[in-house]
């Protein structure tokens, strides 16, 4: 065993220190009091928290996958069929449907029309509520992101003490992008979510590996039947545990099998969690494969050997064929097709905190550099790199979503900071700190179309980045009030991406791009991320056009001659 390794603690010796003596009775003084110092700011970090994502999911319309999700949700609870959105797996939208579990969701049982319609009939064309619907759907997402940040808290406790995990839960709460995401009812943070836990649960193997490692396989087999792009965790995830295992060899007798048994079983268990959600929705897994599916070949066709139910399998299909379209980004002013390798570090630059920016560098330096911490870093570093590696390969540049991931694993690394035993290093990390959370709080409640000072904060992120980077089509509802208030009267030309129906929010307006510019004259409303890749005939209009309003950064209005 090497010396550094013997100096980190673990989370059993680490929390030592709080637990009340056998007696039963608590010490007095100082060390009750920090303990209940402590239980306090974690509540208010996560409440601060829990009202931002409250507050963004009651004041935001339908982001653009959200509906497909709602739709499919309510055909598992109501159909049990799988039909739908198969190139997700099914954990993800059960989740959403722990919530609209509550409503009254009324849904034609004759309804045949794709994924697409669907959400907008169950949203629009039923007699639902929409605003309602969505805010059950978005609110079990919301919890699994306050009990992901409990995670956050727990790792960096176990690394660098009660310190250092608060300082964590700080720059996980008051980040943007968890915040923006985190209240929505989508798939990226629960993805990211259970990663990170399995992550620290493997982390804590190390210790107690009978105990911990079967949890981490449920962890990670809820990644994995959350989003297939978590696939891309799974070997880090069993290197890790191979490494957890090693280090037990202080203890116990470790050899191939000890090694064996461990991938094995953590394998199995997480397969055995995504044939669970495919079960949970049809029992039976009726399923017929649906025609004009991508054909694999080369490396690829190995997915339709992977011990998993056929439609995940298919589903992998669906999603290789969306990677081998070419899409259009935005990035700093160009419009471009395909995709560009830096851009999701770019677009990371643009979207997170500066203070939260310069705490994960140093405290990835940390890592590295203190030998008492260094065992740690496999375990936060390297999964934050490797699928950020992965993300990179991605044909859609959409936004910072996809890397969502990194304000978790990374917040981790962040609390190393304090682990220096240096007054400057703690006053620097505090200064940091509050940096990040007076950044956010600016930005409230407009968090998704977020950028750090140094990109012109939301107001500006529109001229660097698109779509879920900044106009998800959130903002619809802000546009109704908006033009009903200040606007009564006037002729509205609306250019709208989103899957909202403008017509449910008051918003009576023509299409600008269906007639000849000449014949559109009164209010141009155009969402920011059609104005980010205009054609020549949008870019016409928008040029003999004057920009007189916007609305939550993500919508501008303009005056037409």
């Amino acid at each position: 065993m090497s010396p550094s390794t013997s100096q980190l603690p673990s989370a059993e010796e680490a929390t030592a220190q709080d637990l009340p003596p056998a007696d039963g009775r608590r010490p007095p003084g100082r060390a009750g009091w920090r303990r209940w110092a402590f239980a306090v700011v974690v509540v208010a970090l996560l409440a601060e928290m829990a009202f931002a994502m409250i507050t963004t999911a009651v004041e935001q319309t339908p982001t653009i996958d959200e509906p497909v999700y709602a739709g499919t949700a309510v055909v598992y609870l109501q159909q049990h069929s799988l039909r739908y959105n198969p190139e997700h797996p099914p954990l993800g939208k059960l989740i959403i449907a722990s919530g609209l579990a509550f409503a009254d969701v009324h849904l034609d049982p004759a309804f045949a029309g794709d994924q697409t319609q669907l959400g907008r009939h169950v949203l629009y064309e039923s007699g639902n509520d929409p605003g309602r619907l969505m805010l059950l759907a978005r609110l079990p997402m919301i919890v699994l992101t306050l009990l992901f940040g409990l995670v956050v808290f727990a790792f960096a406790r176990d690394l660098f003490g009660p310190v250092g995990g608060l300082t964590a839960l700080a720059l996980y709460a008051f980040s943007p992008d968890l915040i923006a995401y985190g209240a929505l009812a989508n798939l990226d943070v629960p993805e990211a979510g259970f990663l990170l836990t399995s992550v620290w649960l493997v982390w804590r193997a190390r210790r107690r590996p009978v105990l911990y490692l079967p949890l981490a396989g449920l962890a990670l087999g809820a990644a994995i039947a959350t989003k297939m792009s978590a696939l891309a965790g799974v070997p880090v995830v069993l290197l890790l545990v191979v490494l957890s295992v090693w280090h037990t060899r202080r203890t116990r007798e470790t050899g191939f099998f000890q090694f064996a048994a461990a991938v094995v079983g953590v394998a199995l268990i997480a397969i055995a969690v995504v044939w669970a959600s495919y079960l949970a929705v049809d029992p039976r897994l009726r399923w017929t494969t649906p025609p004009g599916l991508p054909v694999l070949h080369g490396v690829r066709a190995l997915a339709d050997w992977l011990p998993l139910p056929q439609p995940y399998r298919d589903g992998m299909h669906f999603q290789f064929g969306f990677e081998d379209q070419v899409w259009n980004g935005f990035m700093f002013g160009r419009h471009y097709f395909g995709s560009l390798w830096y851009y999701l570090p770019a677009a990371i630059l643009v979207k997170t905190p500066l203070g939260l920016l310069a705490l994960w560098l140093a405290g990835a330096v940390v890592l590295v550099a203190i030998p008492r911490l260094r065992p740690a870093a496999p375990y936060v570093l390297v999964p934050a790199a490797l699928l950020l590696a992965a993300a990179m390969t991605g044909s859609r540049d959409f936004g910072v979503r996809y890397t969502v991931f990194l304000p978790m694993f990374l917040t981790v690394a962040a609390a190393g900071v304090v682990a220096l035993r240096r007054r400057w290093a703690h006053l620097a990390a505090a200064v940091l700190v509050v940096f990040v959370a007076v950044s956010s709080l600016r930005t409230f409640p407009y968090y998704l179309p977020y950028a750090n000072e140094a990109f012109g904060g939301p107001a500006e992120t529109h001229l660097r980045l698109h779509d879920s980077n900044v106009d998800w089509g959130q903002d619809l509802g802000r546009l109704g009030d908006r033009l009903k208030q200040r606007y009564p009267g006037r002729p509205i030309w609306l250019a709208y991406q989103g899957s909202g129906v403008p017509s449910y929010y008051g918003i009576n307006a023509a299409d600008p791009l269906r007639v000849p510019p000449n014949e559109v004259h009164g209010l141009l409303v155009v969402s920011d991320s059609l104005i980010a890749k205009a054609d020549a005939h949008l870019r016409s209009l928008l040029d003999s056009s004057t920009p007189i309003d916007e609305v939550g950064h993500s919508i501008t209005i303009f005056r037409r001659p």
